[in-house]
């Protein structure tokens, strides 16, 4: 006998970019505040990056050096970091978007390239001690509730990080 109820192996798996257009779209509905820019896909560039988003924190109640400012900082900085070194395609800028959501004690960083053929891995990936490189994805695992990625129209990615935040003062 049918009962109408549904397992989650009943439902529809939804793909990445369904999962990241949602959060777009409830961002959008409870209109949380929110940063955007774009910046030239160089170190200079990234530099920039990180000290607006350590502004716009500011901005939202949470002092340059609070633990969420700085933890916010350094997930943009790697994220645009890795940004310039693996997703740089010449003529084309990266883009970062912050998104407070105070309720949920979270900023949302996202980090936008136009390279379509190089990921992330899905999980941090091992790195060896007396290597130079290679740790940034494990800081963002560590500091992050959650990351991950997702495919960008027309083209390209978003990498994205959640940090927590305690409540700033809005």
């Amino acid at each position: 006998m049918a009962t109408g109820t549904t397992t989650p192996e009943d439902e529809p798996r939804r793909s990445a970019a369904t999962l990241a257009a949602e959060t777009v779209a409830l961002d959008e509905a409870r209109e949380l505040p929110s940063f955007s820019a774009q910046f030239a896909s160089s170190p200079r560039g990234a530099q920039l990056a990180r000290r607006l988003a350590v502004r716009h924190m500011e901005g939202w109640g949470c002092p340059s050096a609070s633990d969420a400012s700085c933890t916010v900082a350094l997930v943009v900085g790697e994220l645009a970091a890795n940004a310039v070194r693996h997703g740089r395609v010449a003529g084309r800028a990266f883009g970062l978007r912050l998104v407070l959501d105070a309720a949920a004690g979270l900023v949302r960083v996202e980090v936008a390239d136009a390279a379509s053929a190089k990921w992330p891995p899905t999980a941090p990936p091992s790195s060896y001690p007396e290597g130079e490189s290679g740790r940034g994805l494990l800081l963002v695992d560590a500091l992050a509730v959650r990351w991950g990625s997702a495919p960008r129209r027309p083209v390209g990615k978003t990498v994205w990080a959640e940090v927590p935040i305690s409540t700033p003062a809005t």
